[in-house]
């Protein structure tokens, strides 16, 4: 939101809004005319077969529509398309070949054109440098060159069109800094070298141009901050200067450009706070656009002053107090943004004021106030506002109470967004009064009592989420009206009764449809299979019954999840049908009967759950059953075979004349065997009845190993074989013998260190219960004393020969640096290792300490997650971290673990997010390049989409020998990126998805892997 495209040519004079608009001005044309105007005139283009020779050998490459075609002998050049003469002399004054399509390169012959006062060749494909030829043009008035491929620098001899009122240099690829003969333009007035790539920031000297009235220089990497010279622009009417990287304050110079009407500096390092008065001061403002920085204080109340505005754009920043401006002033107000900021309400009454005073704005459309730490209750004012309001938004704030009826009124409202908050009662049954409705959120609210028929007036509505309420009573059969819904989400509340048959009967709920975690019975109707189109279903954690057959011609599922019920039968042979499926959960349910054949031949399926069940027979070994990660049959007591990490037993033999055993033979062969093993068992205990032996993490399958061997196996724990040091532990390589010599990592605690021993029984609760290829491969644990009689723990992993991530990207000891494909599989391989962390054990398990150090490689540089000391399993009563404890390292841990939060799947997501821009930048979160505001995360951001190959690692990028390969890599390299942005926002509810994170990362990496 917020960039909006705005013509601009020498025609309209709308504001420029975007700071990446898709218009372009371009030249790109031979013009064939005059090249001798210095010794013999214009009279010269009169012999046609000069000017047949001209066009011969023009430089314009492509002429799709055929422009050109009457720029010949048999027209006077005066006629030719696009070219204009004076009444007078005949001479060229215009050249207009805007939006023609033309590819090539502008002939340097355009500067004879000596009466040439207007030259228009926006929105073409020219390219090639800008010829300095240009500066002869004495005359010229207006050169637009906007949205063309030009590269290289401005040319400095643009000075000579000292005549010059508009130039327009935007929209193409032009480098270097803007000359400074530039400021000899006394006349120009406006100025538009927008979506460039200029550096060396606005330079003072520009101040000196004193008719300015336009200036634009939107999208370029300028840096530096905004000069004060720039208040010397008394005729200022617009200025753009979004997304420049620009810093500092902005000067109190340019408050007292009067004139000023649109005002945009978006996407900037911009600091301070704005002048109490700037209402007062600028008078004649309409369009107002400072999102992006990092603005601070009260957003000012003489705002209200400024009668003309119409645009509103201030998220983004850190403005904080209480929102006290008087919208009633502002009769034009017609777009107000104003989310993520800290407009701190402390819940008095009037916290909400505002709400009231915006009734007058009778053109008002959008209102958007999320994440503003709003706190009170929503005034029953809100129904006054206008017929034409269209989209409200005001998630993630403190409100509370009940949702006024008043809400009814609104009958222009498209979108209604009104979660998270704390609203309670019921769902004012007025809402099926907005006839317009295509979006309604009303999630993670305390929303009671039934889910309001009227809701199913909503015939236009396509988006409704209601999950994490308190809703009760039964799912109204009315929702069968909403013939556009295409996602429903009730999950989380406390509804009863079937499942309706109404809503299965939609053509158009192709998305998701999620009832999840409610106190749903009955059978699944039948109706479900006119689901055709449908993409995810999720029924788990109800009290459904019956049997799942139908669903199997629900063909176009993704994903299904049906865990949590009593579904009885068999899985259905219907199922094979479902052959787009990617994650099929049916876990802790009463299905029995064998694996059926086809799950073995899904190629689609990543993911399947079949804990829990009755089944039985053998467990396939091919297709998803090869990979241990990918699926899991626990609690399944009658399966056998399988992988071998399964541990299951061995399936039987089957035949039908197998003979039976003599069972006194049996007795005979077996007990003298057992009676010698008892034997030994009984020798062997009284041999080491004295001895101390370790602890492992309470499974048998574990190695058991003492202070003295670990002490033998890292030589005594010599400093020589010190491979890493941290907080509550240093770890040590050194050879078990019981290992078949093979090197191991041994992790001893610091027990004297606070939090020591609650970080050792975390990692042994965790390690008791996870198992993954990208996960660190735990050997044992030893919990025992040392020969001075102290205690001693200490955990022994399998060595990895690669060392750390960190070590990759930051040691000079690594002379050799990890290219692009490994990076990216290491990214990968830790976001799998998350998802199952997160989403495929049967206890979600959080890291809490995701870093490159903790990522380690093994010989086939495959990632390994490890160190689970402050690891936390959700839903247990096990190591759960206090809130006033340190959760995580600073830089990668979430901004809610700052201020208390409980650690959360979300918080691993955001470190990923911050590990993922580290391994492609190369830099750290804690860089010292980071202050004043500048963080990993908007360092990333902020070269989004087009510049993100200026901030990627040197070492990750590998030159590709054509084009169209470079331009490959360079869009996954955005994608990248894109990913760690998205998982690294501030706001938990918005990061992405590990499980999405998983899919999108395989997909850049097949990309890359077939370049």
């Amino acid at each position: 939101m917020g960039k909006e495209e705005i013509i601009i040519n020498e025609r309209i004079d709308l504001p420029f809004i975007s700071t990446n608009p898709h218009f372009s001005l371009f030249l790109h044309h031979d013009l064939t005319i005059a090249e001798k105007r210095r010794s013999t005139g214009d009279a010269y283009l009169k012999k046609p077969e000069f000017a047949l020779d001209r066009i011969h050998t023009s430089k314009i490459t492509h002429d799709p529509y055929n422009v050109l075609t009457s720029w010949n002998h048999s027209f006077h050049f005066c006629d030719w398309s696009g070219i204009s003469c004076g009444k007078r002399h005949r001479r060229v004054t215009v050249v207009e070949l805007s939006s023609k399509g033309l590819e090539g390169s502008l002939s340097p012959h355009v500067g004879n054109l000596s009466f040439l006062r207007n030259l228009s060749l926006w929105n073409n494909s020219f390219q090639g440098t800008i010829p300095h030829e240009l500066g002869r043009l004495s005359r010229l008035r207006h050169l637009n060159l906007y949205d063309n491929k030009f590269s290289g620098v401005i040319p400095t001899n643009l000075s000579g069109c000292f005549n010059l009122e508009k130039l327009w240099l935007g929209g193409n690829k032009l480098v270097g800094s803007i000359p400074k003969e530039m400021s000899l333009l006394s006349k120009l007035a406006r100025l538009v070298i927008e979506d460039n790539k200029l550096t060396g920031g606005i330079p003072p000297f520009l101040g000196n141009v004193t008719s300015m009235e336009v200036f634009s220089a939107a999208g370029n990497p300028l840096g530096g901050s905004i000069p004060d010279t720039l208040g010397h622009w008394k005729s200022l009417k617009q200025f753009y200067s979004g997304e420049c990287n620009l810093y500092g304050t902005i000067p109190h110079s340019i408050f007292n450009l009067s004139l000023l009407v649109n005002f945009s500096l978006a996407v900037n390092h911009l600091t301070g706070s704005l002048p109490s008065e700037i209402g007062n001061q600028l008078p004649n403002l309409e369009f107002l656009q400072l999102w992006g920085n990092e603005l601070t204080g009260v957003l000012p109340p003489s705002l209200s002053n400024c009668s003309k505005l119409w645009f509103l754009e201030m998220y983004d920043n850190n403005f904080s107090g209480k929102l006290t401006i008087d919208f009633s002033k502002l009769r034009d107000i017609n777009i107000i943004r104003l989310y993520n900021n800290n407009f701190h309400g402390r819940g008095e009454a009037d916290d909400m004021r505002f709400v009231d005073s915006l009734k007058n704005c009778t053109r008002l459309e959008v209102l958007i106030l999320v994440n503003c730490n709003l706190i009170g209750v929503l005034p029953i004012s809100i129904g006054n506002l206008s017929d034409q309001f269209s989209f409200l938004s005001l998630g993630d704030n403190h409100l509370f109470g009940s949702l006024p009826s008043s809400i009814g009124s609104l009958v222009g409202l498209t979108i209604l967004a009104l979660g998270p908050n704390r609203f309670n009662g019921k769902i004012p049954t007025t809402i099926g009064k907005l006839q317009k409705l295509q979006y309604l959120g009303l999630n993670n609210n305390q929303f009671s009592e039934p889910i309001p028929d009227a809701i199913g007036n909503l015939s236009l509505l396509n988006k409704l989420y209601l999950y994490s309420n308190k809703l009760e009573g039964h799912i109204p059969s009315s929702l069968g009206n909403c013939t556009k819904l295409n996602e429903l989400y009730v999950t989380d509340n406390r509804l009863t009764g079937k499942i309706p048959k109404q809503i299965l009967q939609l053509p158009s709920l192709t998305i998701f449809l999620d009832l999840s975690h409610n106190s749903l019975y009955g059978s699944i109707p039948l109706e479900i299979k006119d689901l055709k189109m449908l993409s995810g279903l999720d029924l788990s954690y109800n009290n459904l019954s019956g049997t799942i057959t139908s669903i199997g011609e629900c063909i176009s599922l993704v994903e299904l999840y049906l865990s949590g019920n009593i579904f009885e039968g068999i899985i259905p042979p219907s199922f094979s049908s479902l052959r787009g499926l990617k994650v099929l959960d049916i876990s802790q349910n009463k299905l029995s009967g064998k694996i059926p054949q086809f799950l073995e031949n899904w190629n689609s399926l990543e993911f399947l759950n079949l804990s829990f069940n009755d089944f039985e027979g053998e467990v396939p070994v091919v297709g998803v059953f090869a990979n241990g990660s990918a699926f899991s049959v626990l609690g399944n007591n009658r399966l056998c075979g399988g992988l071998v990490t399964l541990e299951l037993p061995k399936c039987k033999e089957t035949g039908s004349k197998k003979k039976r055993f003599p069972f006194f033979i049996l007795v005979i062969v077996i007990a003298p065997t057992l009676l010698i093993v008892l034997c030994c068992v009984y020798l062997l205990c009284k041999k080491k009845r004295n001895s101390q032996p370790s602890q492992s993490s309470g499974n048998e399958r574990f190695l058991k190993v003492s202070y003295n061997q670990l002490l033998k196996a890292t030589d005594g724990f010599s400093t020589a074989n010190l491979i890493g040091e941290g907080g509550h532990s240093s770890v040590y390589k050194g050879i078990l013998d019981s290992n078949d010599d093979k090197s191991v990592a041994v992790k001893v605690l610091h027990l004297q260190s606070r939090g020591a021993h609650k970080s050792f029984i975390a990692e042994c609760e965790a390690w008791r219960n996870i198992r993954h290829r990208n996960l660190l491969k735990i050997i044992t644990s030893c919990s025992s004393t040392d020969f001075q009689g102290n205690d001693f723990k200490a955990l022994v992993y399998e060595f990895m020969p690669n060392g750390s991530v960190h070590d990759w990207l930051h040691s000079s000891a690594y002379t050799s640096k990890l290219n692009l494909l490994q990076r990216i599989n290491i990214l990968r391989d830790v976001a799998t290792a998350l998802d199952y962390l997160h989403n495929r054990c049967q206890t979600t398990i959080v890291h809490g300490d995701l870093k490159p150090s903790n990522i380690l490689l093994d010989d086939d540089m495959v990632a390994h997650v490890g160190d689970f000391g402050l690891a936390r399993l959700l839903g247990t009563d096990l190591n759960q971290n206090s809130s006033s404890g340190v959760k995580g390292t600073i830089g990668y841990a979430p901004p809610e673990y700052g201020i208390g939060s409980e650690m959360t799947s979300c918080g691993d997501v955001y470190s990923f997010g911050i590990l993922l821009l580290e391994v492609m930048t190369g830099k750290k979160p804690t860089d010292g390049m980071f202050n004043d505001g500048l963080s990993l995360h908007k360092f990333a951001y902020m070269a989004l989409p087009d510049q993100v190959i200026d901030v990627i690692d040197n070492d990750a990028i590998v030159l590709q020998s054509t084009e169209a390969n470079a331009k490959k890599v360079e869009e996954c390299l955005a994608a990248t990126i894109k990913i760690g942005v998205s998982c690294s926002v501030d706001s938990p509810p918005q990061r992405m998805k590990i499980e999405i994170v998983v899919n999108e990362l395989q997909r850049i990496l097949d990309v890359l892997q077939n370049i």
